[in-house]
């Protein structure tokens, strides 16, 4: 077995319960023996290694020859995955269904063709109740192998009403297939690009929508029609910055799981994710109130009856309800409240992001570079902010690259780094002209530092200030330069500098503005 696979079987035992390696271990030794002892002992073995090590393994364990280890560790792992099958059999609504399907295959192979009927019925009921199409298909192609066993009256009506749901259900597929077709496409692209650019990038991102879109009625669809339907809709708008009518695709994602609460644990990611997409549309709006309710509602989710939370669960909850905390702290202007936290909870929080994927991990980074902005600690902002400007990985997320760069830029003017300015002046140059990502909001801000200097009295500075926060207002409504405004608001940091006030401070006002006082506070 390869390292690759060695190291596969070792996290796969890691990431186990408790409950489910006591439930494995009865599963391979019911009445506390085994037929096969030694793989039960490389199990305990493995369990027990923080890091793993074969050699250990072997000199720990003299009955374990390493001749034989390899195929010891594929019968381990394939035990293992029975057993979590098997543990999971009364949780996972699919898993029930097709433990059904392969009792009713049983029971054709032995003939017993009305007693295959009736388990096939059952699993129709439980994949209807949860929109299991694929797994209906299944269902279906041994009720058409049990019809033609059983000729009674009527067979020809049973015969067409199977047709008529099987060509229904290839239909619903057929549907789903093209929604997420067209929504991983959208997700690709963003995740290289981030949002678009300009006018080239919109007419390329709606020609490939407007053709991937089946034609649909929405009263029509099933419960995972419209759930994909919603989901590619969401993606468009968010891609296109058009966060309103992303809210409502939002909301109505959300909405359809409310009303079908018993789809919720079978389809827990996407419930999560819906949220998510809702809460995102809600930051970038600014509606704090709808913001916060649906923030408890993500924080609630663990409590859902039937609810199980695999190690995937667990870590995009906890990665949602770190960004949207810091997206709330964002709103309020909470900057010394959220770098309070995060001193607090730094060690466990730069352990969590190490388990992130690469694009979490970079919109953290992000993140936290921006909260630590806010509070003016801009040493802290550098070095979050270096864990992006050094990453090889500019092909994910160029936008967020783009803008780590100019705040990096801006950073290094507040802390007075004059001799370094010039450098990393060249530097942004290079990459946004490289990304093809040098627009007039990135023109003006470059233009802005080369052009002032430590020599300036505070009068000709402000005067500076002022000049390039008339020039970039008129950008906020700009159908492409705007999405600049998503990323670093830095309206409020020039009349910060202009003001000589916190830039907290500055946006705190602001935000006071739109919520009120009592909720702000």
């Amino acid at each position: 077995m390869s390292k690759e696979i060695s190291l596969g079987l070792f996290r796969l035992i890691k990431s186990m319960k408790k409950s489910e390696k006591r439930y494995f271990k009865l599963f391979v030794a019911p009445d506390g023996k085994s037929d096969d002892p030694k793989f039960l002992k490389l199990f305990n073995l493995i369990d027990k290694q923080t890091a793993y090590d074969e050699e250990k393994i072997v000199a720990e364990e003299p009955s374990i020859n390493p001749s034989q280890l390899s195929n010891l560790k594929a019968h381990l792992y394939k035990r293992i995955l029975q057993s979590l099958r098997s543990y999971n059999s009364g949780s996972v609504n699919d898993i029930q269904i097709r433990e059904l399907i392969d009792h009713a295959q049983i029971l054709y192979n032995r003939s017993l063709y009305n007693q295959c009927a009736r388990v096939l019925n059952k699993a129709k009921k439980l994949a209807n109740r949860h929109d299991s199409l694929e797994l209906l298909l299944e269902i279906f192609k041994w009720e058409k192998n049990v019809l033609s066993q059983t000729i009674g009256r009527g067979n020809q009506k049973r015969v067409n009403e199977i047709i008529r749901q099987v060509q229904d259900v290839n239909n619903r597929i057929t549907n789903i297939n093209k929604l997420t077709n067209l929504s991983v496409k959208l997700t690709a692209l963003y995740l290289r690009k981030g949002y678009v650019r300009n006018e080239k990038d919109y007419h390329k991102i709606t020609q490939i929508f407007e053709a991937g879109l089946p034609k649909y009625d929405e009263e029509q669809l099933s419960f995972h029609e419209k759930l994909h339907l919603f989901n590619a809709y969401v993606a468009y708008y968010f891609f296109i910055q058009d966060f309103k009518r992303g809210s409502e695709f939002a909301q109505k994602w959300v909405d359809l799981f409310d009303n079908a609460k018993g789809q919720i644990p079978g389809n827990l990611d996407m419930y999560i994710k819906g949220l998510n997409s809702l809460m995102v549309a809600q930051y970038k709006l600014l509606q704090y109130h709808p913001f916060v309710n649906n923030h408890k509602k993500l924080k609630a989710i663990r409590q859902i009856p039937r609810i199980e939370l695999d190690e995937n669960i667990k870590l995009k909850l906890l990665k949602y309800t770190y960004v949207h905390e810091f997206n709330r702290y964002f709103m309020l202007g909470d900057f010394d409240v959220g770098v309070a936290l995060m001193n607090k909870i730094k060690p466990g929080l730069e352990q969590f992001i190490h388990q992130l994927d690469k694009h979490s991990r970079l919109v953290m980074y992000y993140k936290i570079a921006c909260l630590y902005f806010g509070n003016n600690n801009f040493r802290q902002a550098i070095r979050w902010l270096n864990q992006i400007v050094n990453s090889e990985e500019v092909d994910i997320r160029e936008d967020v690259h783009s803008f780590a760069r100019i705040i990096n830029l801006i950073c290094h003017y507040e802390l007075g780094h004059v001799e370094v300015i010039p450098y990393y002046l060249r530097s942004t140059y290079r990459f946004l002209s490289k990304q093809d990502d040098l627009h007039q909001f990135q023109k003006y801000i470059l233009a802005f530092i080369k052009g002032v200097d430590n020599k300036m009295t505070d009068g000709e500075l402000i005067g500076q200030f002022e000049n390039l926060r008339k020039k970039l207002l008129p950008l906020v409504d700009s159908p492409y330069e705007k999405r600049a405004f998503i990323y670093f608001d830095i309206i409020s940091w020039l009349e910060s500098r202009i003001e000589k006030r916190p830039v907290q401070e500055v946006i705190k006002e602001k935000s006071q503005k739109i919520i009120s006082p009592s909720v702000a506070a």
